[in-house]
């Protein structure tokens, strides 16, 4: 019995160093996750493998929540992105706030299934509340009832409300809202409509 318990001890050993000597760098396991991931998935129309590809941000901060990304990173990253930003050339900000509601409630577009030759939708309800009426929103990002109301319609306010549409990570280094103009989901007018839904006094957000 003795010599049987021996073995065991032995054969556990021998387990734990190989998997010691199997352990990889956190870049290593990285690399070799995004291998499988792409061996996961098939091309299929406009949806392609090149979309599991991350830049410098999406690097950065696609961390576990135990990771504190330190303040001079974060601002490097909001530096580089606002530099990416592309207003308006003729100045103006604000579109036609009943174009951009149907923006904002449409989820169409970037799907495998939808045509690239059609714009595509915001989708802002999907982590928003936008306007009283609306009872299907959701909770992802913060309510934006009042965002006109509270904030005025000044230049300001409606320079970086497209800003912050068309490149969110400018102003939070590692925010979950989609980059809609920098990475082309949205376009120019399409972004100007989203800022008059958010500031214009008419506007159901602002009811």
């Amino acid at each position: 019995m003795h010599k049987h318990f021996k073995i065991a001890g032995i054969s556990a050993a021998c387990v734990a160093l190989a998997g010691c000597a199997t352990m990889m760098s956190d870049e290593e396991a990285a690399r070799q996750a995004l291998t499988v991931m792409k061996a996961s998935f098939a091309e299929r129309g406009q949806a392609k493998l090149s979309r599991l590809d991350r830049d410098d941000p999406q690097a950065t901060c696609s961390v576990g929540p135990e990771v504190k990304i330190p303040r001079e990173v974060q601002e490097r990253i909001e530096k580089q992105q606002t530099a990416l930003i592309k207003y308006p050339a003729d100045g103006k900000f604000i579109g036609d706030w009943r174009q951009g509601e149907r923006i904002a409630q449409s989820g169409v577009g970037m799907q495998f299934t939808d045509n690239p030759a059609n714009p595509a939708g915001g989708n802002c309800y999907a982590c928003h509340q936008m306007s009283p009426q609306e009872i299907s929103f959701g909770t992802i990002g913060p309510p934006l009832l009042g965002y006109g109301k509270l904030r005025g319609n000044s230049e300001a306010i409606q320079r970086y409300t497209f800003g912050k549409i068309y490149n969110a990570q400018a102003y939070n280094a590692c925010s979950t809202m989609p980059r809609f103009g920098h990475n082309r989901i949205l376009t120019e007018e399409q972004i100007k409509h989203l800022t008059a839904l958010l500031l214009d006094p008419a506007s159901p957000v602002n009811q």
